[in-house]
């Protein structure tokens, strides 16, 4: 359910304010019974319809501001022939709480109602029944600050032809003038709906002070989770979703001033990726326990990967066995970039001594 785009205002957090933008130059003639009936209920107090028609002019040029529309009150400045526009008002009587009881029953009896205001359609059935919605003659109260005595002035009348059309795109306006909000209606005749439809429990007593409350929904039934859980064998797990063939490709990270670099976060996510997927492929994660070059059998590698589990090297033949019987070189996966011929070139803290190079250094027999 979305509003017409030519409806579309700004709400206040209670819903009982909507403010609509203000509309270029164009027709302003009502297009439905009910927004035609809306602008008779000014024009039929008028005794000067020449102000009538220079207010329509008016609103077709535009001249008409955003349109707030509260409880009981239409509100716009128009621009007229000074450069300072007038602050132009209608009034019309909000419902009391009894009309809001009878109208809210009558639409709960009659669903098409609900199912017509959400289509943005006003039934005549409900606009003239129980409880009146539209004004009748003398029920718009128009004011303005223009000097002009004569009331409906021309922009008064332009502000009525603007809020017509509101009212033609979405007669929620009109609800919303006679008191209550749409999300409010929307929920309350919910509400109610619920209650009349649902059955009362057998043996149910309902408390006193929550008996003459037509909105509050009954008690529904329930089943406890563990009741259905323990009844009858338990269904089997369901197999695992087939290994995808790939890592899937990371998302692209916007450039931001003082933020990370978008191009190290890519080699993250990618790397993070790979070794979920190794993980989910062969059980084993890649980086778990590099070594960083050749070292003794038997011991724990000197530099894993941070953050990884420490384990013991294995000795695996980096050649075939030589033919003299010599011992093979116990060797592991070096991580890139750390590799042991980079160690070996790098230059000590201390200027007095030299790192040995791991290469050149006899390995012990397995």
């Amino acid at each position: 359910m979305t509003r017409p785009t030519g409806a579309r205002a700004r709400a206040s957090a209670d819903g009982l304010r909507r403010t609509f933008p203000a509309q270029p130059a164009g027709d302003t003639a009502a297009t439905t019974w009910w927004g035609r009936a809306w602008v008779t209920a000014l024009t039929g107090q008028s005794r000067d319809p020449g102000r009538l028609a220079r207010g329509s002019d008016l609103a077709a040029r535009g001249s008409v501001d955003a349109v707030t529309v509260t409880p009981g009150l239409v509100l716009a400045y128009v621009h007229g022939s000074r450069p300072r526009p007038y602050r132009a008002r209608l009034r019309v009587r909000p419902l009391t709480d009894e009309d809001w009881t009878r109208l809210l029953d009558h639409i709960a009896d009659h669903p098409a109602h609900l199912a017509a205001l959400l289509d943005r359609e006003l039934p005549p059935a409900l606009a003239e029944g129980p409880v009146p919605l539209l004004p009748g003659a003398g029920d718009l109260i128009p004011d303005c600050t223009c000097p002009d005595p004569v009331r409906p002035c021309k922009h008064a009348a332009a502000l009525c032809h603007r809020t017509a059309r509101l009212l033609d795109q979405d007669p929620f306006v009109l609800l919303l003038l006679r008191g209550r909000g749409e999300d409010d209606l929307i929920d309350t005749l919910t509400r109610l709906s619920v209650t009349r439809a649902a059955p009362a429990p057998a043996g149910d007593e309902t408390p006193d002070d929550e008996a003459g409350d037509p909105y509050r929904p009954p008690p529904l039934p329930g089943v406890r989770a563990r009741d259905v859980l323990a009844a009858g064998p338990r269904p089997p797990v369901p197999p695992p979703p087939p290994v995808p063939a790939g890592p899937a490709a990371p998302p692209s990270y916007p450039s931001g001033h003082g933020g990370p670099d978008p191009l190290a976060l890519d080699q993250l996510a990618t790397q993070a990726a790979a070794r979920a997927h190794a993980l989910l492929a062969t059980g084993r994660d890649p980086l778990a326990g590099w070594a960083t070059g050749p070292t003794r059998c038997g011991s724990p590698p000197p530099g894993p990967a941070r953050g990884s589990p420490r384990r013991p090297a294995t000795c695996t033949p980096a050649s075939p066995v030589p033919p003299d019987g010599t011992s093979p070189t116990c060797t592991g996966p070096s991580p890139p970039g750390n590799s042991a011929a980079r160690r070996a070139s790098s230059p000590s803290k201390n200027p007095g001594t030299r790192r040995p190079d791991p290469s050149t250094a006899p390995a012990p027999p397995c």
